[in-house]
């Protein structure tokens, strides 16, 4: 594992995380960053979302960190600073969202290599959450697992599903799978577009700020809108996962009642054919409660944190 960068803005402590390199099977290259809390009584598998990197969890891992939780975490393929897949950087670009689980493979693997504290968790946050499910699927090694907004269903407006999947498959067919789908943003990232009050991710204009800040100052690590490809193969995911059985791990699924970026319908619906999964509502709270202001945040990583703390003893005994 070769030493990796990790950005900092101007007046930040030195980062406390370790980045390095890893190579997934494929070949393609990926960023990692490992948080150690020292005298560990766990290690939480941090999937981030769509756009998102390395640099916007330090907060959340020192959080994490303070609660006596290892945290390891990636740039998945295709955005921040793990290769991009297609010429043009800019989109979000996928082709088929099994490609992902070969990340996952690769931060399993050093998680083993690193001998990280156990027992392992999941934190999932919006993507994260669908490449997250599917992880569980195949065998993801955690005792319990906590959803932040998890895309099990995509928000899109007032577009019907079908037709904006049959868009997206005549901009294929058209030779413009990796071009950004229509109404999805472009080429350039959201944060430098939207104004704060209408902003989807979060109601605190400090850490909104913050956001600002870091993609201004760091433009090679963001990604603009989703390209036709990435779409296709978020949709069809989305709705494979519908079919799998629950998981049997201890879960924790939180919601925003603000929540415009994934479908709350999608949810709701899969909390209702899980049995023993929790619903926790967050009121006020936008599409990220770990950056969303003091009491929502707080909120939920105390329920996170005690959600990790009772799963280990009861299901290691």
């Amino acid at each position: 594992m070769k030493p990796a960068p990790f950005n900092t803005l101007p007046g930040d402590p030195l980062p406390l995380a370790r980045a390095f390199w890893l190579r997934a099977e494929d070949g393609v290259r990926l960023r990692a960053a490992h948080w150690a809390a020292g005298g560990a009584s766990g290690t939480v598998l941090l999937f981030p979302g769509r756009t998102e990197y390395l640099e916007k969890y330090a907060e959340v891992a020192a959080d994490l960190n303070a609660a006596g939780l290892d945290v390891l975490t990636l740039d998945w393929r295709g955005q921040g600073m793990s290769d991009r897949l297609q010429p043009n950087p800019r989109p979000g670009h996928i082709g088929d969202f099994a490609d992902y689980q070969r990340d996952v493979v690769e931060l399993v693997v050093t998680a083993q290599e690193l001998d990280l504290p156990r027992p392992w968790h999941l934190l999932a946050h919006s993507m994260g959450g669908t490449i997250g499910l599917a992880a569980l699927e195949a065998g993801l090694p955690v005792q319990s697992v906590v959803f932040s907004a998890p895309m099990w269903g995509i928000n899109l407006r007032r577009v019907p599903e079908v037709l904006a999947m049959a868009i997206a498959r005549l901009g294929r067919k058209l030779g413009r799978g990796g071009h950004p789908a229509p109404g999805s943003g472009g080429e350039e990232n959201f944060v430098l577009m939207d104004p704060f009050h209408d902003n989807l991710l979060t109601g605190d204009g400090r850490r909104w700020g913050r956001l600002v800040a870091e993609t201004a100052s760091w433009p090679d690590i963001s990604v603009g809108g989703v390209s036709n490809d990435w779409l296709i193969a978020a949709l069809q995911e989305c709705h494979r996962l519908t079919t799998l059985p629950a998981p049997t791990l201890p879960t924790l699924i939180a919601l925003g009642d603000k929540e415009r970026v994934v479908s709350p319908r999608a949810i709701r619906a899969r909390v209702a054919t899980w049995p023993g999964a929790t619903l926790l509502e967050l009121p006020d709270c936008r599409h990220e409660p770990m950056i969303e202001r003091d009491a929502v945040r707080s909120r939920f990583l105390e329920a996170s944190i005690a959600h990790f703390e009772s799963a280990a003893p009861a299901l290691s005994g």
